[in-house]
């Protein structure tokens, strides 16, 4: 049986549902709980170190699941504390909290220690953050991985080298690129998967741009983690393991990096800890 990776988060508003998904499978013998593999997310508003166990048992309790597999601070950006995930005052402006991730850390070290979270990791952390947390005196557990926008418009070379250097797995989000939702979507990037190179490979292999884009991720070592709700989309995006890219692609797949990303989170670039104003 292989593993089933199920990326989640609080603010995904989905948890009760996929909880109950995983219990029905789980129940009618189709998978047992250690083949199910299951990130959860700490939300800007839990940092303070007091709100970490709590925020961690609520999803537990929706999910009705006794741990975790991977939990990950979600954005290095804290907001208010709170129930309210997107605090803004009466001018609209987002409210944000001064962030120790140090001790929001700590505080996931003794979840894991607890038993309720298997490995910890982070997702939108630049070198300097991944530095801040690698550096703290009496780290217990490093972060096993780094969630970050990743494919081949934005392929992370400075992030990707440091991870590796530093045994962190780097989990592509937006691996085919992303919507076109201009609320949130930087559409000076041209949509990815129309891109004529990965067209090309694509009809070499007899496969769409989407499986090329994909299998190149992961011919680097990158996990994706595409998201569809087209059950056809979803069983074409594992159909990547029966073709392998030549050494020559996957340095013209490299070559089409335009450093630019789909997914900016502008709305946020005024707080402290924005990560995105780094190099890498």
């Amino acid at each position: 049986m292989k593993t089933k990776h199920i990326d989640g988060a609080l603010v995904y508003f989905n948890e009760h549902e996929v909880g109950q998904a995983i219990r029905e499978k789980i129940s009618d013998g189709t998978v047992k709980r250690e083949d199910i593999f299951y990130c959860g997310k700490l939300w800007n508003t839990f940092h303070p170190p007091e709100l970490v166990r709590p925020a961690l048992e609520r999803t537990l309790k929706t999910l009705q699941l006794d741990y975790v597999d991977l939990y990950i601070v979600e954005m290095p950006t804290a907001f208010k504390p709170g129930d309210t995930f997107y605090p803004r005052d009466e001018n609209g402006k987002y409210i944000y909290h001064d962030t120790d991730l140090c001790a929001t850390w700590e505080a996931l070290e003794a979840c894991k220690d607890a038993g309720i979270i298997k490995s910890l990791g982070v997702s939108n952390f630049n070198k300097r953050q991944l530095e801040l947390i690698l550096n703290k005196p009496g780290l217990k557990y490093k972060p096993v991985s780094n969630q970050v926008e990743c494919h081949p418009y934005f392929t992370q070379p400075k992030l990707l080298d440091f991870c590796r250097q530093k045994d962190i797995v780097i989990v592509g989000y937006s691996p085919l690129g992303t919507s076109r939702d201009a609320s949130w979507v930087n559409l000076s990037c041209p949509p990815l998967l129309e891109d004529e190179l990965l067209v090309s490979i694509a009809k070499k292999y007899n496969k769409s741009p989407a499986q090329v884009v994909l299998r190149f991720n992961v011919q680097r070592g990158v996990v994706v983690i595409p998201k569809s709700f087209s059950p056809v989309r979803i069983r074409e995006n594992f159909q990547i393991f029966d073709f392998s890219l030549s050494d020559a692609e996957m340095n013209a797949i490299e070559g089409l990096n335009k450093n630019i990303r789909f997914v900016e989170l502008l709305m946020w670039s005024d707080h402290p800890e924005y990560p995105f104003h780094d190099d890498y």
